[in-house]
């Protein structure tokens, strides 16, 4: 008997053996499977008065081919791989917003300035300023649809967002289910392994949307955590995620992942807690990469209508009245908190706003010791120390003036978004040719006894005067708000006197060699004079060319004065002001015409960062999921070799049970005669 019984546990373990090897072939292609494997174990020997005499083997265990470092580590690769290629997969469309050519509106901006050539060689014909005031509208009407598109992106998101939240809280009551049946099934005192190879796909999927955290619990199951300590699985219960607004800054239109508590506020959860998924990822191109490209995009809208906003109302228009707005631009920008501190922006005032200072980003005002914080600029980290509210007030940041009334809390934060809403309200105001201020306000006449060769090569208003409290040039107001530009009341008249010098009368402030870098004021009387410099006196600028005698003046006065007639309508020095802005430097020392081509940069730098960075993910995250295939995928060929080993088994203990059957039926047969 001791023989049919060791060779039925041969035959029953063997059985098993095949029956396992047939289940890894079948499941070689089931996504998260591992290898299975038969653990025998010999049966304790009988004892006899010559020794312990075998039983034969029997069934262990199934034993799951399964390393938990190396499960953990591909699961986090993949999470950051997913990160990294949604965000690039994003930036796609983004660029796709910032495209150059004919339609882009690089082209726009550019065919608007070079526009104003035609009137500045034609100031009185209404066609060429019907021309330039289409190609105003135009570039505004390309901004708002370049706008639009990154509003759809960021619908596009806040979608996919919503939708990775669902899927995430289905994938966490599935791991739950999991956990309840693993508990169950472990109380048979062996592992479940198909329900731990389905709990650990469960896993890996859900760190497709979101990195988490594993811990095991005694009983089997597995906890789950995300953004460093949350519970989205304890045992078999499963918590919930949402997509929402940050409550941080309210009306910012910055996304956030919630953390949904029993009993309490949904908890706002840092993205830099989160690692990584595709959730990290989206949330870091809306909240940073997509919110660059607005700003990049609102910096560009708001610079040019400012800029061309200011010149404008720097000359006349065919009825000699001072120019209104080209575009219409923010008058301020409120900031954003969900505490007690207000404050503001000032984008209207030229004194406190500066758009060839401005940079691509958004800003944090932080109370540290109240008053006193930092000025946090997003973009770069970079940070700007105040004592108090009113030094914040006197020190522009980025050419900005951050003007407070109320200060916050200690480690309060305020939002500001200078240039979030600037491009998708960009539109053009005038309409009519006649409301083009191509006209300087101010006038220059020569000496009619001049002898001589002086020349005048340039006279523009500027609105511009030295500030001796900034020692440098500011673009300034009086106090009733008026600009600086034509002189209130007797002509300015400059008297040179042959010896390289000249005298001023009638001015209000000391004239400033505007050709010097940085300009200064001039000293004197008399004061030097340099052929071709520009000279700024009392918001306005002139270039005169050639070599004065003792004696010979220039009158600057009121282009509207009666003794001047209508001569202003025939005068394209502020047109000429006006195109001359493409060529100051606006963007980060680009030009105003190349300030397009810089955005462009800008997005496919980080692109291509962004493509860099996804590729390095992939390659690490193929390099951890084949070192976890080695230890736990099905291999055809040696599954095949084990089911030959393990036939030859079988067959051989079937051999064994027939000799024991023949040996048992010889004794039989033996002991009947």
């Amino acid at each position: 008997m001791s023989l049919l019984n060791v060779g039925a546990r041969a035959l029953l373990a063997n059985q098993v053996a095949l029956q396992t090897t047939g289940h890894n072939i079948a499941n070689v292609g089931t996504a998260g499977y591992s290898r299975q494997s038969v653990s025998m174990e010999t049966v304790p020997g009988q004892f006899t008065g010559a020794g312990f005499v075998g039983k034969g083997v029997n069934v262990a265990t199934i034993l799951r081919n399964h390393n938990e470092l190396l499960t953990r580590q591909a699961a986090a690769a993949q999470a950051v791989q997913a990160a990294d290629t949604v965000r690039t997969e994003r930036f796609a469309q983004l660029q796709n917003v910032f495209s150059g050519g004919p339609s882009g509106l690089g082209s726009a901006i550019n065919d608007m300035l070079n526009s104003l050539g035609d009137v500045v060689s034609a100031p009185t014909d209404l066609t060429a300023r019907t021309v330039t005031l289409a190609r105003m509208d135009e570039t505004a009407a390309r901004v708002r649809s370049s706008a639009q598109q990154l509003q759809e992106i960021t619908y596009s998101v806040g979608e996919q967002l919503r939708n990775n939240a669902t899927t995430i809280n289905d994938l966490a009551k599935g791991i739950a289910n999991v956990n309840e049946q693993i508990a169950r099934a472990m109380g048979g005192g062996h592992a479940p392994n198909d329900l731990l190879d389905k709990r650990d796909q469960l896993i890996r999927e859900l760190n497709q949307y979101i990195q988490t955290t594993q811990v095991p619990a005694g009983d089997g199951t597995v906890g789950i955590f995300i953004g460093g300590s949350q519970a989205l699985v304890l045992g078999q219960q499963a918590s919930t995620v949402s997509v929402g607004e940050s409550k941080l800054f309210p009306g910012s239109q910055q996304m956030a992942l919630f953390f949904n508590r029993q009993g309490a506020e949904p908890l706002e959860l840092g993205e830099g807690t989160l690692g990584g998924g595709e959730t990290a990822g989206l949330l870091k191109f809306a909240n940073h990469d997509l919110a660059e490209g607005r700003n990049l995009l609102g910096r560009m809208a708001l610079a040019i209508g400012t800029a061309m906003n200011y010149q404008q109302s720097m000359g006349l228009t065919l009825d000699g009245q001072r120019g209104k707005p080209l575009f219409n631009t923010p008058a301020a920008v409120d900031g954003l908190t969900s505490g007690s501190a207000k404050g503001s922006i000032d984008l209207s005032d030229p004194s406190k706003f500066k758009p060839t200072e401005l940079v691509a980003s958004d800003y944090e005002v932080r109370f540290t010791t109240p008053p006193a914080g930092q000025v946090v600029r997003l973009s770069d980290g970079k940070a700007t120390d105040f004592t108090d509210l009113n030094n914040l007030r006197l020190a522009p940041i980025d050419g900005l003036t951050f003007d407070f009334t109320a200060a916050g809390q200690a480690g309060e934060r305020v939002l500001f978004r200078p240039f979030a809403t600037a491009a998708a309200d960009m539109q053009a105001l005038v309409h009519s040719p006649r409301e083009l201020a191509a006209a300087s306000p101010v006038n220059a006449q020569m000496g009619k006894g001049n002898g001589g060769t002086l020349q005048l090569a340039g006279l523009k208003a500027t609105g511009q005067h030295w500030d001796p409290a900034l020692n440098n040039l500011n673009g300034g107001v009086y106090a009733d708000g008026n600009f600086y530009s034509t002189p209130s009341s007797a002509p300015v008249t400059l008297t040179f006197d042959g010896t390289g010098g000249f005298e001023l009368t009638g001015h209000t402030e000391d004239p400033i060699d505007m050709s010097l870098s940085p300009p200064e004021p001039l000293t004197g009387p008399p004061y030097s004079y340099t052929s071709g410099h520009k000279i700024s006196i009392d918001g306005w600028e002139i270039t005169l060319q050639g070599s004065p005698k003792a004696g010979d003046t220039v009158t600057v006065g009121n282009a509207t004065d009666p003794l001047h007639g209508d001569i202003y309508t025939r005068n394209a020095g502020n047109a000429g002001a006006l195109m001359q802005l493409r060529d100051v430097k606006m963007f980060d020392e680009s030009t105003l015409s190349d300030g397009y081509a810089g955005l462009m940069a800008q997005v496919g730098t980080r692109a291509q960062s962004a493509q860099y960075a996804a590729k390095l993910s992939e390659s690490i995250a193929h390099n951890l999921e084949a070192d976890r295939t080695a230890v736990s995928g099905v291999n055809l060929d040696e599954e095949a070799a084990r089911l030959i080993q393990y036939q030859q088994s079988y067959q051989a203990a079937a051999k064994v049970l027939q000799i024991a059957q023949n040996i048992f039926d010889n004794l039989i047969q033996s002991m009947g005669r």
